[in-house]
């Protein structure tokens, strides 16, 4: 077992209603070489570190986490991969931890989920000063999110479609997010756009 490092968290006092960037589940277990590692999350790390290294026009920047001490069914030693999975992100061991290519370390506030049970979406998850998601996006006066990170089929999704069903206006930053299946993650779109989300593909703008 070892030490989690912790996470720096910086107070957002301003109130800017501006549009808020919620880096999901970038940790070290759902990269290439984790327990359960998705094809592309180290990439997704490094374009979302060089998406905040200078100016990004965000109110602010809040990340979640998959923090597991004993989530019941969600871990397996024969997983589905649809509702139970190797174990992962299991507090004090390194998977837990954000993985070295996200060198964007000064969130705003960072949420923990999925200590006791299965908990994909951010929206489940509270800050270090136990607040939810919703509570503290509101509280600050922010109207507007974009999701990024891992995996699209999984939690982004469920924190995109959480976010829609609160009133959020809802971006997925689709080339900054890395799928567990093409398949799913095919569905996963329709979901969000019949959900009302928005999704931006950066690659095919800048490929076009």
């Amino acid at each position: 077992m070892t030490a989690e490092t912790p996470v720096e968290e910086t107070e957002d006092t301003v109130g800017d209603p501006g549009r808020v960037l919620v880096v999901v589940d970038v940790q070290r277990d759902f990269c290439e070489g984790g327990s359960l590692a998705v094809a592309g999350g180290r990439a997704v790390a490094a374009g979302i570190s060089a998406l905040l290294a200078g100016p990004h026009g965000y109110a602010a920047v809040v990340a979640t986490r998959d923090h597991h001490i004993d989530p019941g069914s969600h871990f397996s030693s024969e997983p589905d991969f649809v509702s139970s999975w190797p174990r992962h992100c299991e507090v004090g061991t390194p998977g837990v931890e954000l993985v070295d290519e996200l060198t964007f370390r000064s969130f705003d506030a960072v949420f923990d989920k999925g200590e006791y049970a299965a908990a994909y979406s951010g929206f489940e998850g509270r800050s270090a000063a136990g607040e939810d998601l919703a509570g503290w996006l509101r509280s600050r006066g922010h109207r507007a999110v974009d999701v990024c990170g891992i995996a699209t089929d999984h939690c982004v999704r469920a924190t995109a479609l959480d976010a829609a069903a609160a009133g959020f206006v809802t971006t997925v930053l689709l080339d900054l997010t890395a799928a567990v299946s093409a398949e799913r993650a095919a569905e996963t779109l329709l979901e969000l756009a019949a959900a009302g989300v928005a999704v931006e593909d950066r690659s095919t703008t800048e490929a076009s």
